[in-house]
């Protein structure tokens, strides 16, 4: 089913991403390691030469220390500049920067954003600043707090959707095991009344009574058979949804209030779709209930059946008290009720045998305040 499908994918993405974030992760200590470790021995090696050459006066001593400086640093990006501001020596900057005079310039400023410039003293009372910026060690490590917020969010999302989903597995499992028990012991008295049935037939009764008891038996039957296939896969067929919506609303529309005017719209000839008749109509039937109850029994309830390019979508509007824009997706929700009595479950029903067995789509298409709201079913047409 399509909802369960959609968790699958969601659960495994999660725990996808996190592997791959972790992965990541711990690759980049890795590096960061490596790399601290070898500074760590270059600082020990220049320390060793700057050792040897403080006890000399070879000045190649000097120049070979510096440029053993030089050479170990390999990351930190560095400009070196007169006291008129003029760029005198620079180190790791990429090629054509420094040939660009604003781009050189805006790197300058950057870098004094970073770090305070170093002042370096030279012979002959001349002053040269040294200008650095972060190394990519640096870099990397500033985003290190948020790569690591963002593992452990994916993490706390993956233990609370395993525990979400697993309520959720076990609450289903509960309805539908009542759903059955529930059919299961409607089954027994009705069995009794076809017999009993059979037995008036015999005592002369007016024949119209026993035919208005059939057809509740019949109804009784039906609702027998929803609630059975509640927590099994239906069996599909190519049925003409026309037809099936017009009988569960004028089922409904002979026995409702005489203060509500009945109202349907079909399109002329048939529209195929893959239904369960009993599941569909039951849906269809708790909408229209819905809006009757969201009427108090008096106003305008239209049916209203049309083609869409790909889709066969129904409309039920009614002239009720209306639904808040912010409940229109929790209004699907199991126990989601406005109602003293009930315990909130036709519309998560309706939305359940819609969605999950039907693959097609239920929504709360417009909604006003004490005007009234219409709900859309979407599906698929056989082509």
């Amino acid at each position: 089913m399509k909802f369960n499908r959609d968790q699958r994918f969601v659960r495994w993405f999660i725990i996808f991403a996190a592997v791959v974030i972790t992965a990541l992760i711990l690759w980049n200590v890795s590096l960061f390691f490596d790399q601290l470790k070898q500074a760590e021995r270059d600082r020990m090696e220049i320390w060793a030469s700057s050792m040897e050459a403080f006890n000399t006066e070879d000045i190649n001593q000097y120049y070979a220390l510096s440029q053993k400086i030089n050479s170990r640093n390999q990351y930190i990006p560095i400009i070196i500049t007169d006291y008129k501001d003029s760029i005198v020596n620079s180190i790791n900057i990429p090629e054509g920067v420094l040939d660009n005079p604003q781009r050189s310039q805006e790197m300058l400023r950057e870098m004094a954003a970073e770090n305070e410039p170093i002042r370096i003293d030279i012979l002959g009372g001349e002053l040269w600043y040294a200008y650095y910026g972060h190394s990519p060690v640096i870099n990397q490590l500033k985003y290190f707090p948020v790569v690591l917020v963002i593992i452990i969010i994916l993490f706390i999302a993956v233990i609370y959707f395993f525990y979400a989903t697993s309520k959720a597995s076990e609450q289903n499992l509960l309805w539908a095991g009542m759903a059955k028990e529930t059919a299961h012991q409607i089954g027994t008295p009705l069995s009794s009344l076809v017999g009993w049935t059979e037995i008036l037939k015999t005592e002369n009764v007016n024949p119209e009574y026993i035919e208005e008891i059939n057809k509740d038996i019949a109804r009784l039957e039906t609702i027998t058979g929803r609630f059975s296939k509640i927590g099994s896969v239906p069996k599909l067929e190519a049925k003409n949804i026309i037809t099936v919506t017009q009988e569960a609303f004028e089922y409904l529309s002979k026995r409702s209030s005489k203060l509500i005017d009945f109202q349907i719209d079909v399109p002329q000839g048939q529209l195929f779709v893959m239904l369960n008749e009993e599941l569909f109509a039951w849906s269809i039937e708790n909408l229209v209930k819905n809006a009757i109850d969201a009427m108090k029994g008096k106003g305008t309830l239209t049916l209203i059946i049309k083609r869409d390019t790909r889709y066969a979508k129904i409309l039920i509007k009614d002239t009720g008290k209306g639904i808040p824009k912010m409940n229109f997706s929790t209004i699907f929700e199991p126990g989601y009720t406005t109602k003293t009595r009930g315990w909130g479950l036709g519309l998560s029903l309706t939305k359940r045998i819609i969605e999950e067995y039907h693959d097609g789509q239920v929504k709360v298409l417009h909604s006003e305040l004490n005007k009234g709201t219409t709900f859309q079913i979407a599906l698929k047409l056989i082509n």
